[in-house]
């Protein structure tokens, strides 16, 4: 025989289940408004416009609209120090790059840490860059590129957007690969830099695609290589730096989002899966190749992944900083 419970412990029970229910609905309906993109750097750089498409094809996935806040300044790292204050919620997320989460914290003294602060959301991403000389420099592929700089030490003239800048590093990478002396020139931005290289003011340059092809296509400059381990799909006539003749010469300025420390597991794995379906899509896959963009595989794509490639990148470019002797100016 049953016995009936008493009617203030059938109110207990529902009560209870009432709170279990809410609670999972509350799960449930992660996001439930709008989740906020820190991107530091301005308005219509490259990391603002991937990072732009992004968040605008976000919504389908998510259901809730990811708006894009510009916190620019130091070399990214005022915008990356705001993330890492950011409250661990999931509606704060974070764009930078090679630079903001690689190479700042071998030059700049930051207040956050770059690998503890932060939970590896998702590489969006990656952008290599081209091995550039002017029209009249006398070389016709890297191997005589390389021969010339060996027998003019000190000469040739390698403009840079600046100190530090991922173009900068990379040209300080090819001198070590290639045992070869070079002035470095810095510019207030990499257009200035591009200008003088097409008068020929300067020799040489490492841009990004999305700058300088329409450049190497008019006939103004050479493309001697792309740093990649493969060749670009909105450039495929230029050679690998494997194929040209310096091995293993990569060097990617990479873009990807990062989430406050703390984040819950759950909100990552949303947000995550709602990236790898953005970068899947065929019209967003386009948007980012036509800006030189290449587009990792899905195993890549992971948060393991970012924090694995963020760990190895650490590893090979620290050492290169700070051999260098590459200050904050």
């Amino acid at each position: 025989m049953r016995t009936a419970l008493p009617r203030t412990a059938l109110l207990a029970v529902a009560f209870a289940l009432s709170l279990s229910g809410a609670g999972s609905a509350t799960a449930q309906l992660y996001p439930s408004h709008p989740i906020t993109m820190i991107v530091p750097f301005p308005v219509g750089g490259s990391v603002d416009t991937v990072g732009r498409i992004v968040a605008e094809q976000m919504r389908g996935s998510l259901g809730q609209t990811v708006v894009v806040e510009n916190v620019a300044g130091a070399a990214g790292s005022i915008g990356v120090g705001r993330l890492a204050r950011a409250a661990p919620d999931g509606y704060t997320l974070g764009m930078g790059q090679w630079g903001t989460h690689v190479a700042n914290a071998a030059i700049y003294p930051l207040a956050y840490d770059v690998l503890k602060d932060f939970e590896p959301l998702a590489l969006v991403a990656s952008n290599p860059y081209l091995v550039l000389a002017r029209q009249a420099i006398p070389a016709n592929d890297l191997k005589e590129l390389i021969a010339w700089l060996k027998a003019n030490p000190d000469k040739a003239l390698l403009g840079t957007p600046g100190v530090g800048s991922p173009a900068h590093i990379g040209g300080v990478f090819f001198q070590h690969a290639t045992g070869s002396r070079i002035q470095f020139v810095p510019y207030r931005g990499g257009s200035s830099a591009m200008q003088d290289l097409l008068a020929g003011q300067i020799d040489m340059m490492f841009d990004s695609p999305a700058n300088s092809l329409p450049q190497v296509r008019a006939g103004g400059i050479k493309a001697f290589a792309v740093t990649a381990r493969s060749r670009l799909a909105a450039a495929p006539d230029i050679p690998t730096a494997d194929e040209a003749g310096l091995p293993e010469f990569y060097f990617s300025s990479w873009t990807a989002l990062w989430v406050p420390k703390g984040t819950p597991k759950e909100a990552i794995a949303r947000l995550n899966a709602a990236v790898a379906d953005v970068v899947a899509e065929p019209a967003v896959r386009r948007r980012l190749a036509d800006l030189g963009q290449d587009i990792p595989p899905r195993d890549q794509q992971t948060p393991a992944a970012l924090g694995a490639l963020q760990k190895a990148e650490i590893v090979k470019w620290w050492p290169i900083i700070k051999a260098a002797g590459i200050k904050a100016e």
